[in-house]
């Protein structure tokens, strides 16, 4: 059904195998679009971090924390986004009572 495939690579021009094995990968994943870099630069750009914007895209680093007073017991509760002061913050102990007394 699924015959090996020689295509070019848009980073380093070089001609990769997309071979059968991988295609059927691919539909089963319902993936519609053939691979446009070789194995080598797919890996080179998967360590370099690039290729995921947006949402979810499950870069692994570090995101940045900010300080802010908890809303509710006074303390300091660090959040993952600037707070506005139009809205209350609430530390970690806080926000989590109060997810579960909803």
């Amino acid at each position: 059904m699924y015959q090996d495939e020689f295509l070019n690579c848009v980073d380093c021009s070089r001609q990769f195998t997309f071979t059968s094995g991988e295609q059927e990968f691919f539909a089963a994943k319902g993936f519609q679009n053939k691979p446009n870099r070789c194995p080598d630069c797919r890996a080179a750009r998967k360590a370099q971090g690039g290729g995921r914007g947006g949402f979810g895209g499950g870069g692994g680093g570090q995101r940045e924390m900010f300080r802010a007073t908890c809303s509710q017991c006074g303390g300091v509760a660090e959040v993952p986004f600037q707070p506005r002061g139009d809205k209350p913050v609430y530390c970690r102990d806080c926000f989590s009572g109060r997810s579960t007394a909803r």
